[in-house]
């Protein structure tokens, strides 16, 4: 395995749970998009169209949360690594955490693809 520089991965997670917080924010705003496309069309079909949003909206909260915690779970790691030798913190490294990067990649994939569905479902009856 990959060893990367303690202070690297504590960059990356900042980074990460930055961005987990955004799409948080995001997730957010679409779904008071959707809620106005709800309220103002009645039809059986986009009532459907919008439970099926609202259902894969669930889903990407639920994974921000499950990302939020384990981004926090990696970076207590990091801390009782450094504590037991704080000497030359800068100079040591640790394990790599590759699956935890792509599940975030994958995450951002599928979180964007979700927002350019529902923007183009929102056009079409807003």
């Amino acid at each position: 395995m990959e060893k990367k520089p303690l202070y690297t991965l504590h960059a990356e997670h900042v980074e990460w749970r930055n961005r987990v917080l955004f799409y948080n924010d995001d997730l957010q705003i679409l779904k008071r998009r959707l809620d106005e496309v709800a309220v103002r069309n009645t039809d059986k079909e986009v009532q459907a169209m919008v439970e099926h949003f609202q259902n894969r909206m669930l889903v990407q909260k639920e994974q921000i949360d499950i990302l939020k915690h384990d981004i926090n779970e990696y970076e207590k790691v990091i801390e009782v690594h450094l504590k037991k030798n704080d000497t030359a913190a800068d100079q040591r490294s640790w394990n790599d955490h590759t699956h935890l990067r792509e599940r975030v990649e994958t995450f951002e994939l599928l979180f964007n693809e979700l927002r350019k569905d529902l923007i183009g479902f929102v056009a079409k009856w807003l």
